[in-house]
């Protein structure tokens, strides 16, 4: 009799496992295609990215919260994709990006069986003596490498005068014709110290720093742009999204001068926005960034 019973039981015992199986199938998340994504991003910003006030297929945006601010860019880039891998999955050249940026004193990038790491010191608008530089040590991550698409990651857990979480995200997918496009992000957050270290310097000499976001007509008829800090966000996105754009448009140069089509270009490319981004003179910015690039040569 058990043995009856159990032998028409297994007929609706295994329809029941069948069932629970696709039911966790179908309740399982989907994890989302970043190159569609991507692409879906890029079909969205296609107004944007005709026309706007920077005169370049360029999309910029920022977001501020209590604790954090983040700033995010999208651009169409006159490089392949094969040409921005290439260019940018590599930790080395990633140095020589960010040594491009006013702020940028020293990156040197060091391999362990942990991960690679870019020491980056970051200071004054300046020359300055690397020690009075503070130093944020950066974790390099190729997270996607893939026919089309590439997501890179820079993550430092703390910064200086009271921020951390520092990410600087860049992903690109292909584009018809030998184009790319690109999406970065830069963002940390910020704790009471850094929002009163930030506040003074806003208050004083920052005072009169804008972004890019237009809020609305002066009475002059100019724009309005955002202030604070997400005019400050905005500033740097920019500069180390012009430090990519630059970094590739230099890459076919002679290797012995890639350096100096890198610092020309990207000091040029900056001054087109001089109301944000204008800091100092040209002859100033390239004598420091020689130096500091010679000084880079060496493993501190």
């Amino acid at each position: 009799m058990f043995k009856r019973f159990f032998s028409n039981l297994l007929p609706w015992a295994q329809c029941l496992l069948l069932i629970c199986a696709a039911s966790a199938a179908h309740s399982a998340p989907v994890q989302p295609d970043p190159a569609a994504a991507l692409r879906a991003k890029y079909a969205s910003l296609a107004e944007p990215l005709r026309q706007n006030q920077f005169k370049r297929p360029l999309a910029l945006d920022s977001i501020q919260t209590p604790n954090s601010l983040k700033g995010d860019i999208y651009a169409i880039v006159d490089y392949s994709f094969g040409a921005v891998n290439a260019g940018l999955n590599d930790p080395d050249h990633w140095c020589d990006v960010m040594l491009l940026h006013f702020n940028t004193k020293y990156c040197h990038a060091m391999a362990a069986p942990s991960g690679t790491t870019l020491r980056v010191n970051v200071g004054k608008k300046t020359s300055e003596e690397l020690a009075a530089a503070p130093r944020v040590e950066f974790q390099y991550s190729s997270v996607a490498t893939g026919a089309d698409y590439v997501e890179i990651v820079l993550s430092a857990k703390d910064g200086p005068l009271g921020t951390s979480d520092y990410r600087i995200v860049l992903e690109a997918v292909a584009l018809p014709n030998a184009k790319t496009f690109l999406h970065l992000t830069y963002s940390y957050t910020m704790n009471i110290a850094g929002r009163l270290a930030m506040n003074a310097y806003l208050g004083t000499i920052g005072s009169d720093k804008v972004g890019f976001t237009v809020m609305g007509t002066l009475p002059d008829g100019k724009p309005d742009y955002i202030g604070g800090v997400r005019g400050l966000v905005e500033r740097n996105t920019m500069r180390y999204y012009l430090a990519i754009d630059t970094y590739l448009g230099a890459a076919n140069a002679a290797p012995a001068a890639q350096l100096e089509k890198r610092l020309q270009n990207w000091f040029t490319a900056a001054e087109r926005y001089p109301r944000q981004l204008h800091e100092m003179d040209r002859q100033a910015y390239l004598e420091m960034k020689r130096a500091e690039h010679q000084r880079q040569q060496t493993v501190y």
